[in-house]
């Protein structure tokens, strides 16, 4: 357990045993462990798909990990279209989330008008915890940065929303941005 007695991310897959499912909702997110790289993709238009580099090893690893133990790790987007530059660079990138071992899937907004969706990007492990990822109105973690429900309700909103835009989502390799 994280030293504020919230759980880690790592803690959280570590403990996955069959699924964990990641909704993204926004257009453009304003982190700042990825701005370099984003404002390099914005002056070039060149990727760094160097599996090596910055925070990719360890993201690579939780996911290969978990993905050898069993656990089906699915991650869908929901974009405007046209899509944003961000959401160029985060296709640019995600063949090395698929590599890894996740499957994802991107989904136009226009074909999500009638789902039923949360209020906030979200991880759901094994159907039976949410993590809502909580972002600031430009796209930097808020303080907080995260909520935890296991609230039935909560959980099955949340299950409910990401497997209704999964079957609506083209595969990572067939959308076109």
């Amino acid at each position: 357990m994280s030293q504020s007695g919230v759980p880690s991310f790592a803690e959280l897959l570590a403990g996955t045993r069959r699924s964990a499912v990641h909704l993204e909702m926004r257009d453009a997110y304003g982190v700042g462990d990825e701005a370099q790289e984003f404002e390099e993709f914005k002056r070039t238009g060149h990727v760094d798909l160097d599996p090596t580099a910055r925070w990719w090893p360890g993201w690579l690893g939780m996911v290969r990990e978990a993905v050898g133990r069993g656990v089906v790790m699915r991650r869908a987007r929901i974009v405007s279209e046209p899509v944003t530059d961000y959401i160029r660079w985060e296709h640019a990138a995600t063949p090395l989330n698929v590599e890894a071992g996740e499957l994802v899937r991107w989904l136009p907004r226009r074909r999500a008008v009638d789902i039923a969706l949360p209020g906030a990007d979200f991880w759901l492990f094994d159907d039976r915890l949410v993590q809502f990822n909580i972002f600031t109105g430009d796209g930097d973690w808020a303080d907080p940065p995260k909520e935890f429900s296991e609230d039935p309700a909560v959980v099955k909103l949340c299950s409910d929303a990401f497997e209704a835009v999964w079957e609506r989502a083209v595969d990572h390799e067939k959308y076109a941005v």
